[in-house]
C-alpha cells in the first residue's frame, strides 16, 4: 500500500528533489535534473521500482517525529524504539559538480540497530543496474548512469534480492554517514563529498537565505515554507521554475488524470515573481524573469504554454507501462502533451511578468520591449481566436472568459507601459482601442446576466475558480455587482467543503476526460483573495485559516485536496499551491507586514 502523498516531505540541491516519507524511504529521486528518468521510482510502483529506506530494524511504521531544521531543507526523522532513540539527517547539498543524497544516521538514547536497504532502478524503475565493490564503495552501473554509495565509518554493505544491504548499531552520540553520488557513467568518479561538512555547510547556506525573508507579519513560518520550497523547485543554472518534483501523481485515485508537472509553466510566471519580490528575493525574482525571456524569444505566434528547464521546447508525451502508477491510478505519463496547446492568457502572463519587473526596478534588457511589441502585435489579431485555456483542456477549444480576460491584461499594461516611459515607442491608440474592444466583448459575450456571473466561455452555464482573478488582476474593480456576483456563484457552485474545484466535472466535455479530481488548492487561495478583495476580510483569513490546514506535517501542499477522504492529491510540492499560499498572505495581512 502506498503511503498517502502528504506523508513525504523533499530535499533537493536546486537541480533536482527527492521524496522522503515518514517511513524513512526516499521513494522517488530523478537523476541529474528534475526532469531526468528516475532511478528511485517506487512512488509510481512497488519496491522493486527503486527506493532507499533507512530506519530502525524490524520498524514497520512511521517515524515517532520530523521535522525541517528551521530555514532550511534538511529534514530530520526520528524514531523511539524499546531500545533507544534514532535521527536520519537527510539533505541534497547544493552540488559543486555531481548531485550527492547525504543520510546521516546519529544515536540519540541506547542503542539501536539501524537497516538501511537500497535498491537503485535506472530508468524510471525499469533497469536492474550491475553492482560491483570499488576502494570502499558499492558502484552500480547500467548504460549512462553510475552511482556510488559509501559510508563513514564504513559498515559492511552485502547484495540480495537486487539490492544493497547493511546492518549496524548506533549508540548515543554515534553517528554513521551515508552518501550516494549520481554521476555519468563514462566519466570518473567525482571527488568525495564529506557528508558532515555538507551538512553543516547546507544548515548555514539555507538559514542564511531564509534570513532574507521581508515578510514579517502572522504564519511567518509557512510562508517561509513554501518560499524554500519554490527555492528547492528552481533550477539553479537557468532559473526556471518546475511545477512541481513529481509525474502522475493523481487528481483522483486510481484515475487517468495523472501529469508530468517537471516543467515550467508560463501560467505561474506573474504570480511567483510577485510573490518572490514582495518576500525580498529579488535575485531568485531575476533569475525567473531572465529564464521568461529566454524561453520565450523567438516568434510570438510560436509562443508555449511551458517550457523545460532551460527552455527546451519539445516536451513529448508517452506512458510508462511497467509502472502500476500510485495507488493503481494509470497511465504514468513522462514528457506533456499540452505543451503544442494555444492558450492566450500566457501572452498577458508574459507581459504582466514583465511589466512588474519593470515597475519594481530589475535591471532592464535592451530587447525587453521589443519582444512585448511583437507579443502585442501578434495578439491584434490572433486575441480572437478560441484556445484550450488555463487549465489544459483536452475537450476541444473554446472562447475561454479567463484567456480573453488575460489579453485585456496584455494591452492593459502595454498601454500602461508607454503612459509611464515615455522613451518607449508603440501602437498607443491601437493598444488602447484594442483594449477597450476586448473589455467590451468579454462583458457583453462572456458574462450571464441572469445569474449575475462571469462564465468559463462565451455562451456557457459552467464556472471556472479562473474569474476570481478578475478584481486581482484589474479588470473590474472590486466592488462592481458582476465580481461580487462571479465570486458569490463560484463559491456556490464550484465550493466543496468551503474549498473550490477548478471547473465543474459533472456531464460536461470541456476537458474531454472521464473521472473527477479534488479541489484545487491554488484556486482556494483565490477565493480567499477575492473575498478580501470584495470587503469580506473576515471570511478570507478563515478560509486561509483552514487551508494552511492542509498543510502536512512538515508544511507542504500538492496541487489538490480531496474533502472527503481527507487527502491532498496531484503532484508534490506543488509550486502553484505554495505560490498561492504566500501571495494569500500577502494580501490578507498587508503591504506593512512585509517590509
Amino acid at each position: 500500500m502506498h503511503p498517502r502523498i502528504e506523508d513525504y516531505a523533499v530535499i533537493g540541491d536546486e537541480q533536482t528533489a527527492a521524496l522522503v516519507g515518514r517511513n524513512g524511504s526516499i521513494d522517488w529521486l530523478c537523476l541529474p535534473r528534475f526532469d531526468s528518468a528516475a532511478c528511485f521510482a517506487r512512488l509510481l510502483g512497488d519496491e522493486e521500482n527503486g527506493h532507499w529506506r533507512i530506519a530502525p530494524k524490524g520498524a514497520q511504521g512511521l517515524c515517532t517525529r520530523r521535522s525541517y531544521r528551521p530555514g532550511t531543507l534538511v529534514l530530520d526523522t526520528e524514531w523511539d524504539t524499546d531500545e533507544g532513540s534514532v535521527r536520519v539527517t537527510d539533505l541534497m547539498p547544493q552540488r559543486d559538480r555531481a548531485p550527492d543524497v547525504v543520510r546521516v544516521v546519529e544515536g540519540l538514547s541506547g542503542e539501536v540497530t539501524v537497516r538501511s536497504t537500497l535498491r537503485l532502478r535506472f530508468d524510471y524503475g525499469s533497469v536492474i543496474p550491475w553492482m560491483r565493490r570499488s576502494d570502499g564503495h558499492r558502484v552500480a552501473v547500467a548504460g549512462p548512469d553510475s552511482m556510488w554509495l559509501r559510508s563513514e565509518p564504513e559498515v559492511r554493505t552485502w547484495g540480495e534480492d537486487f539490492g544493497t544491504h547493511a546492518e549496524f548499531t548506533v549508540k548515543e552520540g554515534e553517528t554513521v554517514a551515508f552518501v550516494l553520488t549520481w554521476h555519468p557513467s563514462h566519466e570518473p568518479r567525482p571527488p568525495l563529498t564529506d557528508p558532515y561538512d555538507s551538512l553543516r555547510a547546507s544548515v548555514e547556506d539555507w538559514q542564511a537565505w531564509s534570513a532574507r525573508c521581508r515578510y514579517d507579519g502572522p504564519h511567518q513560518d509557512a510562508v517561509l515554507r513554501s518560499l524554500i520550497t519554490l527555492k528547492a523547485l528552481a533550477y539553479r543554472p537557468t532559473g526556471g521554475i518546475v511545477a512541481a518534483a513529481t509525474t502522475s501523481l493523481p487528481e483522483e485515485l486510481g484515475g487517468v488524470r495523472n501529469w508530468d508537472y517537471r516543467y515550467c509553466w508560463l501560467r505561474d510566471s506573474t504570480l511567483t515573481l510577485g510573490a518572490l519580490l514582495s518576500a525580498g528575493y529579488v535575485e531568485e525574482a531575476e533569475a525567473w524573469r531572465d529564464w521568461l525571456l529566454r524561453a520565450v524569444a523567438g516568434d510570438p505566434a510560436d509562443l508555449q504554454i511551458m517550457y523545460g528547464l532551460a527552455g527546451e521546447r519539445r516536451l513529448p508525451e508517452c506512458e510508462l507501462p511497467w509502472l502500476a502508477g500510485y495507488a493503481g491510478s494509470t497511465p504514468v505519463r513522462i514528457g506533456n502533451g499540452a505543451v503544442d496547446q494555444l492558450q492566450l492568457d500566457v501572452y498577458g502572463e508574459v507581459m504582466d511578468s514583465l511589466e512588474l519587473a519593470r515597475g519594481a526596478g530589475l535591471p532592464t534588457k535592451p530587447h525587453i520591449w521589443s519582444l512585448q511589441v511583437a507579443l502585442m502585435e501578434f495578439l491584434r489579431e490572433a486575441w480572437r481566436q478560441p484556445d484550450e485555456g488555463l487549465w489544459e483542456v483536452r475537450g476541444g477549444r473554446r472562447h475561454f472568459v479567463h484567456s480573453k480576460v488575460m489579453v485585456w491584461v496584455a494591452a492593459d499594461r502595454a498601454v500602461r507601459a508607454l503612459e509611464q516611459y515615455p522613451r518607449l515607442r508603440g501602437d498607443l491608440d491601437g493598444w488602447r482601442a484594442m483594449r477597450d474592444e476586448v473589455h467590451r466583448e468579454v462583458c457583453e459575450k462572456g458574462f450571464d446576466a441572469t445569474r449575475n456571473t462571469f462564465t468559463q466561455s462565451y455562451g456557457s452555464r459552467e464556472l471556472d475558480a479562473s474569474l476570481l482573478l478578475i478584481p486581482r488582476v484589474g479588470f473590474l474593480p472590486p466592488d462592481d455587482p458582476r465580481v461580487v456576483g462571479t465570486v458569490d456563484a463560484i463559491r456556490a457552485e464550484l465550493g466543496q467543503d468551503g474549498f473550490v474545484r477548478r471547473y465543474s466535472t459533472d456531464g460536461t466535455a470541456v476537458d474531454g476526460l472521464p473521472g473527477d479530481e479534488g479541489t484545487f488548492l491554488a484556486c482556494s487561495f483565490w477565493l480567499a483573495d477575492a473575498l478580501h478583495l470584495t470587503g469580506r476580510t473576515r471570511e478570507a483569513r478563515e478560509l486561509f485559516e483552514r487551508l494552511l490546514g492542509l498543510t502536512n506535517d512538515v508544511g507542504l501542499l500538492a496541487e489538490e485536496y480531496d474533502p472527503a477522504a481527507g487527502r491532498q492529491l496531484g503532484n508534490f510540492p506543488q509550486a502553484f499551491s505554495h505560490i498561492g499560499l504566500v501571495n494569500t498572505a500577502l494580501t490578507l495581512y498587508g503591504a506593512d507586514e512585509a517590509g
